[in-house]
């Protein structure tokens, strides 16, 4: 079963500063019909004004993952951490039993992003940060895991039964991902344009599959692409 989340359906809002896409129900934005999938609970495209961001805000009990499209994002949180992401780089802050961190565009360009909410395995866990670099070439042609719950392959570790890829395909190329019997996908495309088991997709389209054993993803202009396998 493949359904595809069209871009044009997300939640929307522009407040000058911040022109914000909802996957799925967050902040002002409701569908009783997407208040997630599976374990993943937020998708948010976000594009940051320079100068501005998100100051100094608090969470909880979940695992949020950062990926950065373009520009640059400054990050400072209650654990001491001070850090720049970049494109190419992924993200992981598990907010635990509390964190209060900022989020901000310090810089002279526009900054776009993915914010990735994860639902934890349980509650209460130490807050933690981690950050990697994953180069494009690891990521050409083929699904590269970025995050999994045992840090496999350098990846990022993340509390919860879930393995993250990321994908960057040229025009007319495909990748292949075999997904175990039982298991759930969510494919989420950040750029381009292509398709997914012969499904059109396009960049904002976020896909849910369940009972496939195979993905294909091929590219009709060039794709970036993120992955979710879980439970």
């Amino acid at each position: 079963m493949i359904y595809v989340r069209n871009a044009e359906e997300r939640g929307h809002a522009n407040h000058g500063w911040l022109d914000t896409h909802h996957t799925f129900s967050f902040a002002d934005y409701y569908d009783a019909d997407f208040m997630g999938f599976r374990t993943l609970r937020v998708i948010n495209e976000d594009t940051v004004a320079p100068q501005r961001g998100f100051g100094m805000h608090p969470h909880r009990d979940m695992e949020i993952l950062t990926y950065v499209l373009g520009g640059k994002v400054e990050h400072r949180d209650s654990m001491g951490t001070q850090a720049v992401i970049q494109p190419g780089e992924v993200q992981r802050m598990s907010a635990g039993t509390g964190v209060v961190h900022s989020e901000m565009n310090n810089f002279s360009e526009p900054l776009h992003m993915l914010q990735i909410w994860i639902l934890p395995k349980e509650k209460g866990l130490k807050p933690g940060y981690e950050q990697k670099a994953f180069d494009a070439k690891e990521r050409q042609g083929r699904f590269r895991v970025v995050a999994s719950p045992d840090g496999r392959e350098g990846s990022l570790t993340v509390h919860q039964d879930l393995l993250l890829h990321g994908t960057l395909l040229g025009k007319g190329e495909s990748a292949e991902y075999a997904l175990a019997p039982g298991r759930h996908a969510w494919v989420q495309v950040a750029r381009g344009s292509g398709t997914l088991n012969g499904v059109k997709v396009k960049a904002g389209d976020g896909v849910a599959v369940s009972s496939e054993d195979k993905l294909v993803l091929t590219a009709d202009t060039p794709v970036e692409a993120l992955l979710f396998d879980m439970a």
